[in-house]
């Protein structure tokens, strides 16, 4: 199963680090990942592998937040089917 991890928030060192070994930890591969910093704004958005996850789906996402929480950023966590459907145009 993949997901799509986005994090939107205000940019400071150790963004990246904090998420990806959050992920890490999880045993969750990282496929693709892409960021950027507009005007101030760190975003993120990063392609997983769930297939190895040591957890379930929503202590992920419970961990995500207060990864985010504890950084100041926000960090959501969706199924890429669903991530899929909702950026349909």
């Amino acid at each position: 199963m993949r997901a799509v991890c986005t994090v939107v928030g205000q940019d400071k060192p150790g963004i990246i680090a904090a998420v990806s070994s959050t992920l890490a930890d999880r045993s969750v591969n990282i496929l693709d990942i892409s960021q950027t910093i507009m005007q101030g704004f760190f975003t993120m958005i990063t392609l997983v592998d769930l297939s190895g996850m040591s957890i379930s789906l929503d202590e992920l996402r419970g961990e995500l937040n207060r990864i985010g929480t504890e950084i100041g950023v926000e960090i959501n966590l969706q199924h890429e089917d669903v991530y899929t459907a909702m950026h349909r145009v």
